[in-house]
């Protein structure tokens, strides 16, 4: 498990003082982590310790002369290669209103554009940031920082937007933090060290190459692809499981290295945990960051009882989308290795492709569901206490009733990770079952049926899974599914069109039932900006167009 820094460790406890002084009223226990240091640690603990904590002035006064403001550490980026409107920028766009739209969402990028200040690479003591080589693009609001699965979204709406070298400048950050850490972290921010994200380097790479065809690219990101892979497919993350005919496969799970609060939510945190023994609590923080490192923070997904953040048990569970995204992952390192001539990488990938695809098929579909479902290692529902969530050298057998059967997008993902190729017959059963399973609203797909308050749950719809399922549908070159794809944008579109009029902001996530309806839910407000909600648009623009007689409205 990894420790905090020390800086990490002095403003958690401004966070908690914080948290007293202001009292928990739209408290955002990230504003304090964020907080760049305006003098030496040592001198501004000094200075901290002798303040009265309980004095609202006064701990006012320490924060205005020791710290400077949160965001205050990165400067808006002058993009060197926009275009008002650049030479052939979505083409098929015709209606003036839909038109009108993407152009707001290319100029947007403009508003997310930054690059680290100096003095962060001079005192990276002083700061959580972590200095990174690059211009960088963030999603915005509280998030003002690069975060990792978010930036793939981001770089698919820079390259509609030609923005090339652009996108080559945050792939190359991920580059560097894989390089530097032997895994991305969640963020850009040293507490986020602590574990990664949903890993989609290879898949951001394969973007730009498509677009560019720039070889040279590829062989600079292919180092940072071999060690996430290793990070992804070692203890422990990797899991081994017997299948029902006693054929052992591996597969991969989240696994934060990390079993205390979070620094950036420590005050939420600790709540969660209130009444639960030590060991119970160490336990509990250990599955709240396993369940950031999924990016679904938080859901129904990964708790026993559905409704009961203290039930999560993140790292028990062999999850749909990650198996799937090392697929893609495995796929893309063989395709990268034979474009630069490693032929026996290639092999060794495209192996390891095929065999995580095999143990997929035994461990996480189910046949009579016609989905892929994620797995749990322990039964949903039980006495776990004899479970270690330490221990790495177990290997399990599989039992068909451990499947979690509830409806979530990510059982169908693997269709966007090439898991299930175009002519397969698992294809025409996924697409009657995600048409039967009550996913798809008005307004897109819910990310879960269950009602939880979580904001990964119902009613919220996330861009990413949107584009993710509409992707997905589009490849299996099956006519229903194609015409699948284009009803869920044109749904996405909309609502991200109506909501734009009405606030004026992209926001982070939408409410499904209802067009324009910003979502809700989870441990902060809502935030608009928004880095992947305005690629994802950009991106959907791009793949099916939209004709001049076709209304942009709330049907």
């Amino acid at each position: 498990m990894r420790n905090h820094t020390d800086l990490e460790s002095f403003l958690v406890m401004i966070q908690n003082a914080a948290l007293q002084v202001e009292g928990d009223h739209d408290f955002d226990p990230k504003v304090y982590v964020d907080l760049p240091l305006k003098h030496s640690l040592p001198s501004t603990k000094e200075a901290f310790v002798s303040l009265f904590q309980n004095n609202n002035g006064e701990f006012n006064h320490f924060l205005n002369e020791f710290c400077d403001k949160p965001g205050s550490d990165l400067l808006p980026d002058n993009l060197t290669d926009f275009k008002n409107e650049p030479e052939g920028f979505l083409a098929n766009v015709t209606n003036p209103a839909a038109r009108d739209f993407a152009l707001k969402m290319h100029s947007l990028w403009w508003l997310l554009a930054r690059k680290v200040k100096e003095r962060v690479h001079k005192d990276p003591h002083q700061h959580t940031l972590i200095p990174l080589p690059n211009p960088v693009v963030v999603p915005g609001a509280r998030f003002r920082e690069v975060y990792y699965w978010d930036t793939y979204w981001i770089v698919r709406g820079l390259l509609v937007s030609k923005l090339y070298e652009t996108a080559r400048n945050v792939v190359e950050n991920l580059m560097f933090l894989a390089n530097s850490f032997g895994f991305i972290p969640n963020g850009a921010r040293t507490y986020y060290t602590n574990r990664s994200q949903p890993p989609l380097l290879s898949e951001a790479v394969m973007a730009i190459y498509h677009e560019t065809k720039d070889v040279s690219f590829v062989e600079k990101a292919f180092p940072a692809l071999l060690k996430e892979h290793n990070f992804w497919c070692a203890d422990p993350h990797r899991v081994h499981i017997r299948d029902a005919n006693g054929v052992e496969h591996v597969l991969t799970r989240y696994y934060a290295m990390w079993d205390e609060p979070r620094p950036e939510s420590s005050t939420i945190d600790m709540q969660i945990a209130k009444g639960l023994e030590r060991h119970q609590r160490a336990e509990l923080y250990h599955h709240i960051a396993t369940a950031a490192e999924s990016g679904w923070d938080f859901s129904s997904r990964w708790m026993e009882d559905r409704h009961n953040l203290k039930t999560m048990k993140t790292s028990f569970i062999l999850p749909v989308d990650l198996n799937a995204f090392l697929v893609q992952m495995e796929n893309n390192i063989a395709l990268f290795a034979k474009l630069l001539g490693k032929s026996d990488y290639e092999k060794h990938f495209y192996k390891l492709a095929n065999s995580r695809k095999i143990a997929m098929d035994a461990i996480l579909w189910n046949e009579e569901m016609g989905q892929y479902l994620d797995y749990w290692l322990v039964k949903r529902n039980a006495t776990n206490s004899a479970a270690n969530y330490k221990a790495f050298e177990v290997t399990y057998d599989f039992l068909p009733e451990h499947h979690n059967t509830d409806a979530y997008p990510s059982n169908f993902i693997p269709l966007w990770c090439g898991v299930v190729p175009p002519g397969d017959r698992k294809i025409q059963k996924m697409i009657a079952s995600f048409k039967e399973s009550g996913l798809l609203l008005p307004a897109g797909i819910t990310t879960s049926l269950l009602q939880t308050g979580q904001q990964w749950d119902y009613p919220n719809a996330w861009a990413p899974l949107q584009h993710m399922i509409i992707e997905g549908f589009a490849l299996t070159e099956n006519e229903e599914g194609i015409a699948l794809a284009k009803d869920i944008s044109r749904r996405w579109l909309e609502t991200n069109y109506v909501g734009y009029l009405e606030t004026g902001e992209m926001q982070e996530k939408y409410d499904a039932r209802y067009c324009g309806k910003v979502g809700s839910g989870g441990e902060y407000l809502p935030q608009a900006g928004f880095g992947w909600s305005n690629g994802v648009v950009l991106s959907l623009f791009e793949r099916f167009g939209w004709a001049a007689e076709k209304k942009l409205t709330c049907e």
